[in-house]
């Protein structure tokens, strides 16, 4: 925690700023309100407050303690009114961008994996030895991967799982400072914040899981660069900027309101250099870290979606394959074990040949859980005991697959 403005990395005119937006919004404040809400230390509020008062910007109140009561003067008003409208931002102090660079690169994923460990991280799923011997490496060097085959084989379910992998925490800052604007970073929805028990980490870091963020159909161009929100003038981080030191996911790659080639050619320096370029308001240009794990999960021909020098950037493509009948029985009776439901013997059997006969060309490793979720419907609407039997297996297979139409 720095003691001194100094050492924030930031300008002494944005912890200033910070302060009388606070006071301009609130009224009124401590330097113990100030410390929770801006996470900055006593030592630097305590200059910052002597320094308002000998300029006549702030007025004490009273004192609540050991602590000052204060407000804003007419004169500290005004200001304060001036630096509202270049920027609303109250809330944590940022960290400087150079601060945030030394930070990703220092937190860069390093696992240690072998064929027993990653089987542990995939424990709810079965997938043969050979799969898992292709995807160790590309996780070991926490590499790009391209994840394709048919649809339904567990493209998404492998992704998802990647995270396992990684058992320590990293540090995400609430928010980064570049050239006078402020970018926020952290978001709870992706940031899951961890305790800690460090009293000399500098509070405007957050201890977390490393974040885990999946985008699909709705990926637009938009959704990679900085977005200003024109009621605060603050600046929100795209979705890799959010993900460093994690895991993203292009879920469905192809099928995005971005074309595939656009998405190429905007992450092709990204992948390679694993920095990516973003542009203010004002136009200008900074360097942003990437380093993340970017996992491109289709089910379509990959060159049909991209040329040799991209494919060459994304070091490991992994095939998952379509199944075989030994591991569509060990899904269909892990799914039935899970779930806790009564099955009549021979009914995994059943539903292969049944799925084949309603015309699958090839067994899919969603079958078993699509089915069992179907009889659970149909058992729910009839009011009756859930339990897996063949006459089951034919009512939901005529209802999951499609029929020819004459």
């Amino acid at each position: 925690m720095p003691d001194r403005i100094e050492d924030l990395g930031i300008g002494r005119s944005m912890v200033s700023d910070l302060i009388l937006r606070y006071l301009w919004l609130h009224g009124s404040g401590t330097l113990a309100t100030l410390h929770d809400v801006l996470k900055l230390s006593f030592p630097v509020l305590e200059t910052v407050y002597h320094q308002f008062r000998q300029q006549h910007v702030i007025e004490v109140k009273g004192m609540l303690g050991n602590d000052y009561s204060f407000s804003l003067t007419t004169a500290g008003r005004a200001l304060a009114t001036a630096r509202n409208e270049a920027c609303q931002y109250v809330g944590p102090a940022p960290v400087s961008l150079q601060q945030y660079h030394e930070g990703v690169k220092a937190q860069a994923a390093r696992v240690r994996l072998s064929r027993e460990s990653l089987r542990q991280a995939f424990h709810d799923l079965v997938l043969p030895d050979a799969l898992l011997d292709q995807l160790g490496p590309s996780l070991i060097g926490h590499q790009s991967l391209f994840l394709y085959g048919g649809t339904g084989n567990g493209k998404t379910s492998i992704a998802e799982r990647i995270l396992r992998i990684y058992r320590d925490t990293i540090l995400v800052p609430y928010a980064v400072e570049v050239d006078g604007h402020i970018i926020s970073l952290f978001d709870p929805v992706v940031h899951r914040t961890v305790e800690t028990i460090n009293d000399t980490l500098d509070p405007r870091w957050v201890a977390c899981e490393r974040p885990c963020i999946t985008v699909g159909g709705e990926l637009s161009a938009s959704m990679l660069e900085l977005r200003l929100d024109e009621a605060t003038r603050v600046f929100i981080a795209p979705c890799q900027m959010k993900a460093n030191n994690g895991v993203l996911i292009i879920d469905d790659f192809g099928r995005q309101m971005l074309s595939p080639r656009e998405l190429l050619n905007r992450w092709i320096v990204p992948l390679d250099r694993r920095v990516d370029y973003l542009t203010l308001a004002s136009g200008m240009k900074f360097k942003a870290p990437f380093e993340l794990m970017v996992v491109f999960s289709t089910n379509l021909n990959p060159y049909d979606l991209a040329d040799e020098a991209f494919l060459r950037r994304i070091q490991t493509k992994v095939l998952v394959d379509d199944i075989d009948a030994s591991v569509f029985d060990q899904i269909f009776q892990r799914v039935m074990a899970a779930n806790h439901v009564a099955c009549d013997l021979g009914c995994g059997t059943y539903l292969r040949e049944r799925c084949v006969a309603a015309g699958a060309r090839v067994l899919r490793a969603c079958y078993p859980m699509d089915i069992y979720k179907l009889v659970k419907a149909i058992s729910e609407y009839e009011g009756r005991p859930m339990r897996m039997t063949r006459a089951m297996i034919d009512r939901a297979v005529g209802l999951y697959f499609t029929k020819a139409v004459e």
